[in-house]
């Protein structure tokens, strides 16, 4: 038997330049499924990705999947695409084990908690204060150039980096600190006192969604890393969301990144969904 795609739609065109189209899987004609591919917009026409990919229950683990994916990417290739990305489900395993075998490498995770019904205490020498608006443009040049180096280690031309983190802090925060949502603070800790503390780390909130918060940055400064600050400030992070209405509490983890994988164990979140990626040429 033959799997082949076969178009259930004309290529979409959007006027950001994304190139999308549905196509169902068949064998032998016979329709079996679905899968969806498109071009990324956040990096531009050399990355696609497989959006979505459907096997009917009576057709799998027949390869159907795998032979529906690689067409896939072939017709990614045919659009020129030098790297494609796929997001599975975590409680999905057969999505995971076909993303295993075709060579897909795990570049970051998404995680979430539900948020307890009391606020967590915080350390007694720490607390937490907004960022101020002279300390916003070195942490905003900072935050940005780690955010675009976090996806060059992962194999992104550094242009494409550089240009995605442009492009999601001036969507995010178009009028930095006093962008409606955004929630900056920063944490001192090191005493009893506000004279005797000093800053440690920031923080940086927004709304996901009506009842989640998201974390999309939170770090250490490097002189004051190993002592626990980075707990703290995840679970300032949680007040925060819990004073806002927010019932859960997401974030994202790349991979390799392993104190940050057990601390976010440690605190409750588990992983929601896997985002890989692999070469095409």
């Amino acid at each position: 038997m033959t799997t082949t795609l076969r178009p259930a739609e004309p290529e979409q065109r959007r006027p950001d330049g994304v190139r999308a189209r549905r196509f169902h899987v068949c064998v032998n004609g016979r329709v079996v499924g679905e899968t969806t591919v498109s071009t990324d917009p956040r990096f531009g026409p050399e990355v696609g990705g497989i959006v979505a990919l459907r096997i009917d229950q009576a057709e799998q683990r027949r390869g159907r999947g795998t032979v529906a994916a690689l067409a896939a990417e072939e017709v990614l290739r045919g659009w020129g695409c030098r790297r494609v990305e796929v997001s599975v489900r975590a409680e999905d395993s057969a999505a995971l084990r076909l993303m295993d075998a075709l060579g897909y490498v795990v570049r970051n995770r998404s995680m979430s908690k539900t948020l307890p019904d009391v606020p967590p205490a915080l350390p007694p020498d720490s607390a937490v204060r907004p960022m101020t608006e002279a300390e916003y443009p070195v942490w905003a040049a900072q935050a940005r150039d780690e955010y675009a180096l976090s996806h060059i280690r992962r194999g992104v031309p550094e242009a494409q980096a550089r240009a995605k983190a442009e492009a999601d802090f001036s969507a995010l925060l178009p009028e930095g600190p006093a962008t409606p949502g955004a929630v900056l603070r920063v944490l001192e800790a090191g005493g009893a006192t506000a004279e005797e503390r000093e800053a440690v780390g920031n923080l940086w909130l927004g709304r996901r969604d009506e009842s989640t918060g998201y974390v999309y940055n939170v770090r250490v400064a490097e002189a004051h890393r190993g002592r626990g600050h980075g707990r703290t400030l995840m679970l300032a992070a949680e007040r925060e969301c819990l004073a806002a209405g927010f019932e859960r509490l997401g974030l994202n983890v790349f991979a390799g990144n392993e104190p940050a994988e057990r601390l976010y164990a440690a605190l409750g979140y588990e992983v929601t969904q896997v985002h890989a990626a692999k070469p095409l040429v």
